[in-house]
């Protein structure tokens, strides 16, 4: 399957439009993520682990999303938009939203 951030797939032709699709996930950081996160926020440098969990979360909303789009009958999802945003009492989970335009291309 196809998925992309633009609306036009180049050679390609769109026969079917089926609608918005998307996918979301809310992932926790856990206490000794976030004590590690606050030593390189002091010494610098990157936090590997909240890299990781950025990726996971990603991966897991784009999945999602193509999978919504297979059960229209999509090969291709155009227009994807994917959001990040805190969430929680003290911002400590991360929701990372994946969203798009399920199509069909000939």
């Amino acid at each position: 399957m196809l998925i992309t951030t633009t609306s036009v797939i180049d050679g390609g032709h769109i026969v079917r439009y089926f609608g918005i699709v998307s996918g979301e996930t809310i992932i926790g950081a856990n206490v000794f993520r976030d004590f590690f996160a606050s030593i390189r926020d002091v010494v610098g440098g990157r936090s590997g682990s909240y890299e990781e969990v950025l990726r996971e979360a990603k991966d897991t909303a784009l999945r999602e999303m193509q999978e919504q789009a297979l059960a229209l009958g999509a090969n291709a999802v155009i227009g994807v938009d994917l959001d990040y945003e805190t969430v929680g009492g003290s911002g400590s989970m991360l929701m990372v939203t994946a969203c798009g335009t399920a199509v069909l291309l000939e």
